[in-house]
């Protein structure tokens, strides 16, 4: 797969350079965006209808909803407009408010209005000083929501044992990059800049002079690249889990599969301390093999459960949805979907299931084709791809001894981007500054490992990290996750709340 740093060819629009070169528009009363940053916003009920669980969810917290209009293209402010959703819980304590505080799940291209009162249940103190901001970015949720309608409803499969088993992936992979070619006006702009760029309209929009952050996963690269773009507004930015900010784009699931193994490890361990439920195996190699096994047999012939059928493809993808979990409950979860697949391999028929059909249904419904139509442009607006299939094919051949498990799934994970309609319509944001801000994560992270995590604390020189020693979990503060660690919260708050960063990089204990 070709490097991310080696950006060749845009797209053709002739303005698109000259914002790539010159960086963003910084715009004023009379600038270009002033009528977007001068927009007024009307909040409105977030319910869309009798059928919205979500905005009765967001109605019943307290939440007020609105559209922002922001430009598609931010070089050409006078072109097609977008809209970006957006809810809002005002400060609890409006005497003592300092600010907005936008969240951002990642994804990339999770929606985010439900965060709003989320992170008010997970944090009071938060929710009293600031107003909470949730988002859904651009062509996501309803953002002026792409969707190229997909026949299954996310594109996560592993490109199985062999070429035949890769050239149906593929072949796959060019049939939904093909589905999206009526959406070339839009591909190109659903890039972390663009959506920053909207990020930066919503701040003005909202009448604030600084904007605070608090972003997971992909959403840490989303708020680097706003650190970058607009230093001068940021305020307190919180980034957790960080992604490796040069690996952004179709390459940032490549180094992913020696610390899944790792997780899928510690998690045979716990499976082996409980082999007298889920008869996994009594050691966690032999969990380990029974996980062999269940692959093998998976690649001989699907395991049918229920209405859904588990082959080599798929297999690999319930493992990665699932590790980056690592509480009683998660890994308890894991468990009982191996043993109804061991069931299954050694050929007994499964009638019912329904944690792992729930998630057997998320990886085939087409109900959710436009969530991975969006999180796919966003992916491949981000950074070049390789146009050569089979330089995917080689790098998981080379890697096929150290990574016979998960390298044919994150090595090809956005194998679409070799088919894609458009190019990115700008090269990637190079992250190099010493804007403040605190990074905290798990030293076990299977999903953005440890060394990316140090990728962005070295291009963030300003900031400092906090990290779970021992913990194999992706996401680490409270908001996001079901198992959060008081040592990270703590640290999170005091920065948030009273702007103190650790003097230096510090761990905690893993619980």
């Amino acid at each position: 797969m070709a490097a991310m740093a080696a950006f060749t060819v845009l797209a053709s629009s002739g303005s698109v350079g000259a914002l790539a070169a010159s960086g963003p528009r910084h715009s004023g009363p009379d600038g270009p965006l002033a009528r977007f940053e001068q927009q007024k916003i009307t909040w409105n009920d977030c319910r869309t209808g009798p059928g919205d669980e979500l905005g009765t969810q967001l109605h019943a917290a307290g939440a007020r909803c609105a559209e922002v209009t922001v430009p598609l293209d931010h070089s050409r402010p006078d072109g097609r407009t977008i809209t970006v959703a957006i809810s809002r819980l005002q400060a609890t304590a409006p005497g003592r408010r300092r600010g907005a505080l936008l969240i951002n799940p990642g994804g990339p291209g999770d929606p985010g209005r439900i965060y709003a009162p989320l992170l008010k249940t997970a944090s009071p103190a938060l929710a009293a000083r600031y107003d909470l901001i949730g988002m859904d970015p651009r062509f996501t949720g309803l953002s002026t929501p792409l969707n190229c309608h997909w026949p299954i409803g996310d594109y996560v499969r592993s490109t199985g044992h062999d070429r035949r088993a890769f050239d149906r992936i593929a072949a796959q992979a060019e049939d939904l990059a093909a589905r999206c070619a009526g959406q070339r006006e839009m591909l190109p702009h659903a890039s972390a800049r663009a959506t920053a760029r909207d990020m930066d309209v919503i701040r003005a929009a909202l009448g604030e002079s600084k904007l605070s952050y608090l972003g997971g996963s992909y959403g840490t690269y989303l708020g680097a690249v706003y650190m970058q773009l607009f230093p001068a507004r940021v305020d307190r930015f919180v980034l957790d889990s960080a992604l490796d900010p040069a690996a952004a784009g179709p390459g940032y699931a490549r180094s992913m599969g020696p610390y899944l193994a790792a997780a899928l490890k510690d998690w045979a361990g716990w499976a082996a301390r409980h082999h007298d439920r889920y008869r996994l195996g009594s050691t966690p190699a032999r969990v380990l093999a029974t996980v062999d096994r269940i692959d093998r047999a998976a690649a001989r012939t699907p395991l049918r459960i229920g209405r859904h059928q588990v082959d080599t493809h798929v297999f690999p993808a319930i493992l990665l949805l699932s590790l980056g979990r690592d509480g009683e409950q998660a890994y308890a979860a894991l468990a009982a979907d191996l043993e109804v697949l061991d069931d299954a391999a050694r050929g007994a028929e499964i009638t019912s299931a329904p944690s792992l059909e729930e998630g057997l249904a998320y990886l085939s419904s087409p109900e959710t084709a436009g969530a991975g139509s969006a999180r796919m442009a966003i992916t491949c607006a981000d950074g070049p791809a390789s146009r050569d299939p089979g330089a995917y094919y080689r790098d998981i051949r080379a890697h096929r001894a150290d990574e016979p498990l998960f390298g044919p799934l994150t090595r090809a994970m956005n194998l679409p981007c070799a088919f894609w309609p458009v190019s990115p319509a700008e090269p990637p944001t190079r992250i190099r500054n010493d804007v403040p801000a605190l990074i905290v994560g798990a030293s076990g992270d299977p999903k953005t490992p440890r060394p990316g995590q140090r990728a962005m604390r070295r291009a963030l020189s300003g900031s400092r990290m906090v990290t779970v020693r021992g913990a194999f979990r992706h996401l680490v503060s409270r908001v996001f996750t079901s198992t959060p660690d008081a040592c990270v919260d703590d640290a999170v708050g005091r920065y948030l709340l009273e702007g103190v960063l650790p003097a230096e990089d510090t761990t905690c204990p893993a619980r």
